[in-house]
This record gives C-alpha cells, structure tokens and sequence, in this order.
C-alpha cells in the first residue's frame, strides 16, 4: 500500500496554495520513500493540451523518505498534473491519483488544480446533522391542516401505504428544531441540513408551490430566521434544500404556464403544442405528473431562480434568512433531457450568486452515482458522496441479514471485502479535484436510504461505520436519530418522527457518538489532513490522516483479524497516544502491533 509507495495529495501538506489565479506559480510536494527510490522526479502538465514536464528538486531528505518539490505555473484555470519518476532499474513511474503506474495512463486520474474559488473553510471543521422538518420536533404549535394533509399524533406509526405517509403530518417545525438545539451540541454537530421548508402538497416538500415564503405548517419565515439566529449564536451552520430540477404541479409558476402557453412561465417547462389547462402535454421528472420538470434555457427562470440577491437562491442566503448554504435536490438531472444540457449553466450561475451575496456559502449536489464531470471546480463544491462512500462502506459494513438496497440499484449490495472498499473509494477520489472530496458529504444514510443502524444490524458494527464516517475526507453528515438506534429497513420507514423518549435511547451507543464526534473535533488531522492508506485486509483498514502539524492513525475493523505489524519509521512514529479505543500502541523492535479485534474504530495521534 502507499506506506511504501510515492504520495500525493491535495491536502496542506502537499500543495502550497489552494486558490491560485491565472500565472500564478503553486508548489506540489511528492513525498518518495527510499524503498521506492527515485534517481529523477518531473510533474507532467498539459497547458492548452499540450503536455510539458518539469523537473522537481530535492526539498528535504531523511532516514526515510525524500520530498521533491516542483513548481506548477497555472496557465489555465483548470490545471492537471502527475508525477514521473525515473531511477536506473526501471524506465519510468507514473503517480497519479490512482496509484503508481509502470506504464502509460490516461489524464482522467490526474491530480488537479484551480482558479476557481475554494469552498468555504469551515466546511473542514463540519460535522453535518439532516433533518426532515415534519418529523424532527415539534413547538406544540396549533396549525391549521391542509385538505390534503393526514394528520397523526407524534406517537402515531407510520402508515404502511407510502401514497399515505407522503402526506402523514406528524406537526414537526421550525421552532421545534430551534428547541432541541440543545441535544444537538451535546452530540457534536455543527451544521444542520434541512430538506425542503417551501409549501408543498407533501411532507417531504420536495413538489413546492413556491419559494416565496417558508411554509406555515413550519411556522412560516419567522420561524426560519429565528432558528438561524439561534444555530448561528450557537456557532452552527444552516443549509437549506431545493430543488432545480422540477417544481410541483401546484407552483404558481406551472399554473401560469399551463394557463397560458404564450406566458413568460411557459418558457419555464417543456411542453408539446400549445393545448390549455386540461393538456398533460408536458415533462414530469421520471414520468410524474405531479412534478414537472424545469427548462432551465429560459433567461426569465434563471433570472427568478438562480442569478442574483432577488432569485430564490440569493434571497434566503441573505439576512434575515441567512442560510449558509444549498443542497440541490436532483442535481446530477437537474437542467438534462435528451440532448439539452443546461446542468452547468445552473450550477455556475447559483455559485455566481453566491460569491455576490453570501460569499461563504456551501453549494452541494445530491448526486447518486458518479458526479465527477460535474466536479470540475466552477459549479458544485461537492456531492452527497453515495458512491465513493456509503455504497463502499454498505458492502463492507451490512449484517448479513440486511436486504436494504442503495438507490438506483435492482439488487442488494453484496457483501465485499476491505480490498473492494477501498479500491472503490480511491478510484471516485482519483476522479475528482480533492476539493470536491472534502466539500462533499459522507452518508452512512439519509432520508433516501434505509437507516444505517438497520443496514449495520447491531451497534458495534453501527459505531464502527461511524468512526469511519467521522475520519475519512469529507463533510461528515449524520441522518437525524440515527445516534439513538431508530431503526427504518426503507426510505419511508426511515422518516419516522424522532423519539424524544430517552428511556427508548440507545444511551451507550449515543454516548460513543459523542465520543467519537468530540475525537474529531480534537484532531486538525482528522478534519483537514491528506489520506494515506497505510494497510487493507479483508476485515481490516489502516489510514493516516496527515495535516501540517498533526497526524492521525485510524484502524476500522468490521471482524477479528490476524494482527497488523507496522515499522515505526515508515510510519514516522516516535509515540502513540490513543484518541479512541483501549489500545496504546508500543514500539518493540522498530514496530508496533495494531489492535485484532472487532468490529472496533482505534485512533492514534502519532508524535514524531
């Protein structure tokens, strides 16, 4: 593994500057250790396609490993790089994202550079927390319910028909988030993630009849600047969630449309002919009605939705709302039909906005499968990071009794070995900048998925994932009441209300989540270093998270396992103080021998 190998990342350790302009010139750093000597290093780039390739010098050598540093002048606002190593045994030695090649490869693992504005810092420091707005806590206000609504007391159960509990109420709001901020902090989240808070004629809100306003069942837009105010006071963030990709068939915007094929709003859908309201001559997403699906080559749509402090995007990033960011709902579909593409014109023009109104907001994009080429630096900061992430970690982690499925697969995900898992997440990191993969989500679960502790089976194996979520890249999010053991074996069972009975809590499993959120709040390493994966068995991993001036050893285990023997100088391992888990790591005879148990989360702060 790369322990031995020559590394590379896009971490501080590696790269000088994160946010260069057009000539400016960022040093890359290639970390060689002496088993994989190199007589000769040279960062290949492609300015104007074109390749080039300069020679890199010896920055600093020692008992183990040398670092050469080559200079990268950024001649084009989207640079890839990758290293080539030359010595007298072998001709040459590609390093990319990917690996060592001793052979030609292609550019589509190369490392990246960008002019392009970084995400916000205090992703980094993120721990995410999702919740669904009418099932989360409610104030005890009075409302008023909609013809459509079926009412329920929040003890209630679930309605079995997913038609019904679509559109079950259960009274969650606003102010009974703002309320339980409390529980919040005492777990370790920093950033809320809700879904849709807009009207809407279901619970989950994602078939919006506006963004004018926050929905009164909620508790209308009093209630969203209260909380905001409240999360902001308490040093957290708030993200909020919409959706691009279509609107619901009672948006005022779709009624006008329909009304009047020759109206502004008609320019908004894609309609066939110019027949009147009883016409069904129009696109839903996925074939649904309900949901028609938004043209967004209208300049009138980009100039209501997207562009500027007045457009839905730009109004609820500003005071008084104040959000801190968007998750876009149908991101990978949004603005695609047949051969019209308009996804990155929407994608460039929120982040446009967002450098206009709310320069440190978060834009990331739901997006199932592989979001790379939607990655590129200029659009979306990251991704809900199902692919590179849970997906992997579900085929390695699941009881073997599980049957839950990912979305968008036929079949249960199969029961993979470490070697799997990690080939899986190296390949999607390999495919986009390593900003990207900091700025998106990890998921063990969402509002999408079944519950992680369902898919986990128990709650060693559930705290296990955890420290893996909590220690991996990435903006860590964790699905609300996952932390006492709710259980859901599909989506829709998954979006119970939450249980504020804690005499129904899982008390030792919520007490390690407070442990293992406070361990990466205590590690810079953890929260901004490179990844380095040291060794991958079929039941156990080994990485090293590495910052500037903190590094991090994690051991996850789904199983027991025969023992894992590390040399001290690879490593650059002097002590061992354990973070998390029973075990301190001492050194005989220039090793030391990691924990075999499991399943078990061990982490190490290494001192040099």
């Amino acid at each position: 593994m790369s322990l031995l190998e020559p590394h590379h990342d896009g971490s501080e350790l590696y790269v000088s500057q994160h946010a260069p302009s057009l000539g400016d010139t960022v040093d890359v750093m290639l970390r060689v250790p002496h088993s994989a000597y190199a007589e000769r290093v040279f960062v290949r780039t492609t300015p104007d396609a074109e390749p080039r390739f300069a020679e890199a010098s010896v920055e600093r050598t020692d008992e183990r490993e040398t670092w050469w540093r080559a200079g990268i002048r950024v001649d084009n606002p989207v640079v890839r790089y990758r290293f080539l190593l030359e010595d007298g045994a072998a001709p040459y030695r590609f390093v990319n994202a990917a690996g060592v090649f001793p052979r030609d490869v292609t550019d589509g693992a190369d490392y990246w550079l960008t002019t392009f504005a970084p995400p916000p810092d205090w992703l980094h420091d993120t721990v995410a927390y999702q919740i669904f707005p009418d099932r989360f806590a409610s104030s005890g206000a009075t409302r008023k319910w909609p013809e459509w609504a079926h009412h329920s007391a929040w003890g209630e159960s679930l309605a079995t028909d997913w038609k019904v509990s679509t559109q079950q109420m259960f009274g969650g709001d606003l102010d009974g988030i703002r309320e339980r901020l409390t529980h919040l902090q005492a777990l370790g989240v920093n950033t809320i993630y809700l879904t849709p808070f807009f009207p809407a004629t279901s619970v989950h809100r994602y078939d919006a009849s506006t963004f004018d306003e926050v929905d009164p069942l909620l508790g209308g837009d009093e209630a969203l600047i209260a909380l905001t105010t409240a999360a902001h006071a308490a040093g957290m963030h708030v993200v909020g969630d919409l959706t691009t990709n279509h609107t619901g068939d009672t948006h005022a915007w779709f009624r006008t449309a329909r009304k009047d094929r020759h109206s502004t709003e008609a320019q908004f859908y894609f309609f066939d002919g110019d027949d009147g309201d009883d016409s069904d001559d129009y696109v839903g997403w996925f074939g649904v009605k309900s949901l028609p699906k938004l043209d967004h080559r209208a300049p009138a749509l980009t100039e209501r939705m997207l562009s500027g402090p007045d457009s839905v995007t730009g109004k609820w990033l500003s005071p008084p709302w104040s959000l801190d960011g968007w998750r876009i709902d149908v991101a990978n579909m949004t603005g695609r039909l047949g051969d019209i593409d308009t996804n990155h014109h929407v994608a460039r023009a929120i982040r446009d906005t967002i450098a206009e109104v709310q320069p440190d907001a978060w834009l990331v994009a739901e997006h199932c499968y592989d979001a790379s080429s939607d990655l590129r630096g200029d659009g979306w900061h990251g991704t809900m990071n199902y692919s590179g992430f849970t997906r992997p970690v579900w085929c390695w982690l699941r009881a073997k009794e599980s049957s839950s499925g990912l979305m968008g697969f036929p079949s249960v995900p199969p029961m993979l070995d470490g070697e799997a898992m990690v080939a899986t997440m190296r390949e999607f990191i390999a495919a986009m900048p390593w900003q990207a993969t900091t700025a998106s989500m990890t998921l063990l679960g969402s509002h999408d998925t079944a519950r992680w502790p369902s898919v986990a089976g128990d709650s060693a194996h559930q705290l296990t994932g955890l420290g893996l979520l909590l220690t991996y890249p990435g903006v860590p999010t964790i699905y609300y009441g996952d932390e006492i053991a709710m259980r859901g074996e599909n989506s829709d069972i998954g979006r119970a209300p939450m249980q504020w009975d804690e005499e129904q809590w899982d008390h030792e499993l919520l007490d390690g989540y407070r442990a293992l959120l406070a361990v990466r709040r205590s590690s810079r390493a953890l929260q901004r270093g490179g990844l380095r994966w040291v060794h991958v068995g079929p039941d156990t991993v080994v990485f090293l998270r590495e910052a500037i001036d903190d590094v991090a050893l994690v051991q996850i285990s789904r199983a027991a396992h025969d023992p894992v023997v590390l040399p001290c100088r690879e490593l650059g391992m002097r002590t061992a103080n354990a973070l998390y888990g029973q075990h301190q790591l001492v050194p005989h005879d220039g090793t030391v021998t990691l924990p075999d148990d499991g399943p078990s989360v061990h982490i190490w702060r290494l001192e040099a």
